[in-house]
């Protein structure tokens, strides 16, 4: 399979009931400015081609706009539907599951709810045939153990990843490119790219490792410019900033904000 842009996404509406959303921080969050920056993100990718599909809320889910986390896309013809570390979090995977099941031919449950498996999606990242799954305070061994036996029969090899601070492996590395990424200093998993042939450049802006590539496109938080500077020196790779600010509030980042689908024959990031 080679690497591409996704061919379409999924995006969830941010509910009112947002301002009661999981964070490590005590800050306020503005959920209708989060509403328009999610609807601004759905149009950057719309602008990269990407088809989207915009999903309804649900106000009994606060952090339902961070869809990302409620499945795993393995490649165009099979996702699996997560069980997320935070028990408020697990009534936001049915509906999502049923949207992608119009997408994607085979939607899979994670595992059986009493062998207490955790993933969430934040905590796994795509390298060619490697998958490293953050073991993070939301998603446990189990999970990425359950995550391999769907993804073994697709030729992919999961890599648990120890993730000892930050929320998932996602907020502190993401890849650019096949053999790009940027990645906070001393992220886990960045020397495991490495060691796969992956180059990794480093950001010091907390915001700045979380970036999400759409081709040439690669979306940066506008809170990370210096991030965005150091890409822009990269052949091929056009940043584009967008801000996110109220979802970074809320703990979000750009890439929990979609469950993207590659094209046939085609994995994305």
């Amino acid at each position: 399979m080679t690497f591409a842009a996704p061919a379409r996404a999924l995006v969830r509406a941010v509910p009112a009931s947002y301002v009661r959303c999981l964070r490590q921080g005590g800050g306020p969050v503005d959920p209708g400015l989060a509403r328009a920056q999610v609807e601004a993100y759905a149009r950057a990718l719309e602008a990269c081609g990407v088809a989207v599909e915009r999903l309804a809320t649900d106000e009994a889910c606060p952090d339902a706009c961070f869809v990302e986390d409620v499945a795993v896309v393995l490649d165009p013809g099979l996702a699996v539907a997560t069980r997320p570390g935070a028990p408020s979090r697990r009534a936001e995977v049915a509906p999502v599951a049923a949207a992608l099941r119009r997408r994607v031919a085979d939607v899979r449950p994670l595992a059986p709810e009493d062998d207490g498996a955790t993933l969430d999606g934040g905590d796994v990242l795509r390298a060619g045939a490697a998958l490293l799954v953050g073991l993070s305070a939301r998603t446990n061994r189990a999970g990425a153990a359950a995550l391999a036996r769907h993804a073994a029969p697709r030729g992919l090899e999961v890599v648990a990843v120890p993730v000892p601070e930050g929320l998932h492996l996602k907020s502190a590395l993401t890849l650019v490119a096949p053999g790009l990424a940027v990645a906070l200093a001393g992220a886990p998993g960045a020397d495991l790219l490495r060691a796969r042939g992956v180059r990794v450049l480093e950001t010091d802006e907390p915001h700045g490792a979380n970036v999400l590539a759409l081709g040439p496109v690669v979306l940066v938080s506008a809170a990370a410019p210096r991030t965005r500077a150091l890409l822009a020196r990269e052949p091929g790779v056009e940043p584009r900033a967008l801000d996110v600010s109220a979802l970074h509030a809320g703990d979000g980042a750009l890439t929990c904000l979609s469950l993207r689908v590659p094209p046939p024959g085609a994995w994305c990031a």
